[in-house]
């Protein structure tokens, strides 16, 4: 009997010992997880959706429908009213100020001074060639071009001079610019000729009435500004002083 309990318990001690030095998991089933691993992780990629613990087959991102809860963070974007007060604000601020700039503006046309007059006496008649000075005001953010400058001088009702000029030039914006012309006056009338060729006057007086307008073209329209003053000079000489015109009576 007891020879024999000893033998058992030797064979049972040399089994258990046997089993221990063998391994759980085969080598060659941890090389198998192992390549079955890398071969899963190159044919697919990190789910954009599963907080980085899922994968997907690759190629399918643009194919595949992400379903995520309502009270997810993403559905909620932050600051989302400062944003919309924001866009709005610039939107109203960037148009004021194009209208501001773009608005239409008057421009002005207003007489200035007569610069000079030259007298010219023959048989017939009188000639006289008057400069005149003129002031453009361009009140608008936009440069202004003008054209056909027209004036006509009359003396009680009769015409005795007309100029035009097609190209006047640009105004700036934001300024005057003054324009000198030269309209040339010829005295037919036998009465007003004796008049101004009398040497015993010191001052031979004429009035004139000058009717001007000009053509205009700022911010994509046209328009025609006109005019209208009274001026005088000496018809029995010459003058080189600057004195300023009347205005037209009221």
């Amino acid at each position: 009997m007891g020879a024999s309990s000893s033998k058992c318990d030797g064979s049972q001690d040399s089994g258990i010992g046997q089993n221990d030095k063998q391994p759980i998991i085969e080598k060659d089933d941890i090389k198998r997880r192992g390549s079955s691993r890398k071969h899963s992780s190159g044919e697919t990629v990190h789910c954009p959706t599963c907080q980085g613990t899922g994968r997907i087959p690759r190629g399918w991102e643009s194919k595949l429908v992400a379903v995520i809860p309502c009270t997810d963070q993403r559905l909620r974007p932050r600051h989302t009213k400062l944003y919309v007060a924001v866009s709005v604000g610039i939107c109203l601020l960037v148009s004021s100020l194009v209208l501001f700039f773009l608005f239409p503006r008057s421009v002005l046309l207003s007489p200035v001074a007569v610069k000079s007059s030259f007298v010219y006496f023959t048989e017939q008649d009188v000639q006289i060639n008057i400069t005149n000075v003129v002031n453009i005001t361009n009140r608008n953010f936009a440069p202004v071009q003008a054209y056909n400058l027209t004036v006509q001088a009359l003396n009680f009702g009769t015409v005795v001079g007309t100029v035009a000029i097609k190209n006047v030039g640009n105004i700036q914006p934001l300024s005057i610019q003054t324009y000198s012309f030269v309209i040339p006056i010829k005295l037919t009338d036998p009465g007003l000729c004796d008049y101004c060729k009398k040497p015993y006057l010191h001052v031979h007086i004429l009035y004139l009435h000058l009717q001007m307008s000009v053509t205009v073209y700022y911010l994509a329209h046209y328009e025609q500004l006109s005019l209208e003053t009274y001026e005088y000079i000496d018809c029995g000489a010459n003058s080189t002083v600057p004195h300023s015109v009347q205005p037209p009576p009221t």
